[in-house]
């Protein structure tokens, strides 16, 4: 397969899931799930074309579309447990069913009406991701 082709494949899908970023965010919503899932996404794309060497257009569509997913959701519930963390003033942790992925959100200090909450992302026991976030009402 021409690596051009393959980086115009990619490049479409990209630039549409930045375009759906910036539209119109309903009341109450965020737009970090769907940077998620655009992030998500080509990555994801990228990898299946990679794997899939029979077909790589089937296993960048497969590979961006779960990619799409768990990017978005990942997303979305680290937002929504740094939310409640900052709101409660204790420790939040949501973990999926099978117990290889979970979120954790833990507040720390505050400032005015803002606090500072730390999230932690694992997953198959390992964490992939620790950041501060400032959640301000």
């Amino acid at each position: 397969m021409n690596v051009k082709r393959l980086i115009a494949g990619l490049t479409l899908p990209a630039f549409l899931g930045m375009l759906s970023a910036c539209a119109d965010m309903p009341y109450g919503s965020s737009p970090y799930p769907y940077q998620g899932a655009t992030a998500g996404g080509v990555i994801g794309a990228a990898a299946g074309a990679l794997i899939d060497k029979h077909n790589r257009w089937r296993g960048a569509l497969i590979g961006g579309a779960l990619g799409a997913a768990l990017g978005g959701t990942v997303t979305e519930i680290s937002r929504r447990a740094s939310y409640e963390a900052a709101r409660s003033g204790r420790p939040v942790s949501y973990e999926s069913e099978d117990g290889w992925q979970r979120v954790e959100a833990e507040p720390l200090a505050s400032r005015g009406r803002c606090r500072m909450v730390r999230e932690r992302i694992w997953q198959g026991g390992k964490i992939v991701q620790e950041q501060e976030r400032e959640i301000c009402d």
